[in-house]
């Protein structure tokens, strides 16, 4: 009895030294694990999920990611087939497909991204250097609208009078700088999966150039609408002045036949009066007179026969 019990408590013991000395490890679904002794890999990689076992203290584990992983460049100053230097900025998906044989070659990640620096960015340099700028913009020969957006996309350079086409454009050639670059990623167990460019742009001294077009396109259609706007200022105020002239020139004439009648008709009252009493009507127009005459600070002589004082003669005693 006391044997069976030491035999437990031997395996017991030895149960814990497995756990405790790392002879014990997990894969994850994320993961595959390549199992190397004395620094030489021992066996196929461990892709499938699970609880595996190793030998400790002699045996070591190196996990690496199964899943798609991001590579981005930094951007590149390359010049064009028509010499025009840019700013490229690229960026790539990758994954390991041969976890021994990335560890053989390569066997740490730092040492994979400057492989692919290296790789992708001779390969970059070959295909932007061997076209123009306009292929490594344009996808078609269709030029996209833009609703709301005047005029066309300044460049620095000067304009070609021939219409530039597209042979290639941006995808093809992206497709063949990821085929290119995928021909050297086998010999140390990576996929290349997908190669974009991020971004185009000018150097410095061209964007300067590019900004200065920019100002002075701007400040020609400024004083392009400031000329449209003064001529229309001019019509429209030429327009109300005639307007003006029209309307003043209507109520003069409407005032002088409004007048006109008036007169008239203040004529007529006075014939009809002078018609009704004569005598009284010259007596009323003289008193009149007399009431507006100016006699302030005046000396008036006035003979007796006069007749402006002969109804003053004929007043009853």
């Amino acid at each position: 009895m006391r044997r069976i019990g030491a035999i437990i408590g031997v395996v017991f013991v030895f149960f814990l030294i497995l756990i405790f000395s790392g002879a014990f490890y997990t894969v994850s679904e994320w993961d595959q694990v390549v199992i190397t002794q004395f620094g030489k890999p021992i066996g196929k990689p461990k892709t499938e999920a699970g609880l595996k076992f190793k030998i400790p203290m002699i045996q070591k584990i190196n996990r690496y990611e199964k899943r798609i992983m991001r590579w981005d460049g930094d951007p590149k100053e390359i010049p064009t087939r028509d010499k025009r230097f840019i700013y490229v900025d690229t960026t790539a998906r990758w994954r390991i497909v041969d976890a021994q044989k990335f560890l053989e070659v390569l066997g740490s990640y730092s040492q994979a991204y400057a492989k692919l620096d290296d790789i992708i960015d001779a390969v970059l340099r070959d295909y932007v250097s061997a076209n123009p700028l306009v292929e490594l913009v344009r996808t078609t020969n269709e030029m996209p609208t833009v609703e709301g957006v005047e005029g066309k996309v300044l460049s620095p350079f000067q304009e070609s009078t021939v219409p530039e086409t597209v042979r290639l454009g941006r995808e093809k050639i992206t497709r063949a700088i990821l085929a290119e670059a995928s021909k050297a990623m086998s010999a140390f167990g990576m996929e290349l999966v997908d190669v974009r460019i991020k971004r185009i742009n000018y150097v410095e001294q061209v964007r300067r150039k590019v900004y200065e077009r920019m100002v002075s396109e701007r400040k020609r259609k400024a004083a392009q609408f400031r000329s449209e706007g003064e001529g229309k200022k001019a019509e429209i105020l030429g327009e109300m002045e005639k307007e003006l002239k029209s309307i003043i020139s209507g109520a003069y004439r409407t005032a002088e036949e409004i007048r006109g009648d008036a007169d008239a008709e203040a004529t007529r009252i006075y014939g009809d009066a002078y018609n009704e009493d004569p005598a009284f009507y010259a007596f009323f127009k003289t008193l009149e007179t007399y009431k507006e005459a100016a006699y302030n600070k005046a000396i008036i002589i006035l003979g007796t026969d006069s007749d402006y004082y002969r109804f003053l003669k004929t007043i009853p005693k």
